[in-house]
């Protein structure tokens, strides 16, 4: 992502992700869509806490519903990291919130990237990261929204370990052609992060809400 473009992260939760993204890029725009009042709350507090609530816009609503809250076309870069349990699988936490975020309550990956492609400029960009296991769903459903794979990396637990997630960059309407890059490993034999994740996490130094909850 080119530093100063502008940027949206659907399902923002707490805004961690466009805190740490402005720390990084120095976007000249940004703002976090997220569903649950509560979170929406919490994301303007945390912003508020770190000086960011004019540089950073929390906007409260649903994904699905997007057209009723923002132009088309708004934004350079969107971002998304989607609930991506199956409602009728596994065990559902029983606190609404974490429920919410963790299972495909209310939009599963396609209306995700439904709401990016509709938010995002044309040939714009869109990130995101979902379960490895489900990748062939993934790249179905980025296919069906007309958004062309272009870079993904695994993510694993350790060198010996299978991929759990993706990482995964498309652009809106390009052309065929996947570039495919070294597996990022999290631990190493120690138990330490890896050199990777130490540069990951070097650039990365924000103030947290302290008891935003």
């Amino acid at each position: 992502m080119k530093k100063w473009a502008s940027l949206l992260d659907l399902g923002t939760g707490s805004a961690v992700i466009p805190l740490l993204l402005y720390h990084r890029w120095g976007c000249s725009r940004m703002a976090g869509m997220e569903i649950q009042p509560e979170l929406a709350d919490m994301a303007g507090r945390t912003l508020a806490l770190n000086g960011l609530s004019h540089q950073i816009e929390i906007i409260e609503g649903d994904i699905r519903a997007i057209a009723q809250l923002l132009p088309p076309s708004s934004f350079d870069t969107v971002t998304f990291n989607p609930p991506y349990g199956k409602p009728q699988s596994g065990r559902i936490n029983p606190l609404p919130e974490k429920a919410q975020a963790r299972h495909e309550l209310h939009g599963a990956v396609g209306d995700f990237l439904r709401a990016a492609v509709y938010a995002v400029r044309p040939r714009g960009r869109i990130f995101l990261i979902y379960p490895a296991r489900r990748l062939a769903e993934l790249i179905f459903q980025m296919r069906s929204c007309r958004v062309e794979p272009k870079r993904l990396r695994i993510v694993h637990s350790r060198a010996d370990m299978e991929g759990e997630f993706v990482l995964m960059e498309g652009i809106v309407g390009g052309g065929e052609e996947l570039a495919v890059l070294p597996p990022l490993i999290i631990y190493g034999e120690n138990g330490a992060y890896t050199e990777a994740m130490e540069e990951v996490f070097s650039d990365l130094c924000v103030a947290e809400e302290t008891g935003a909850g």
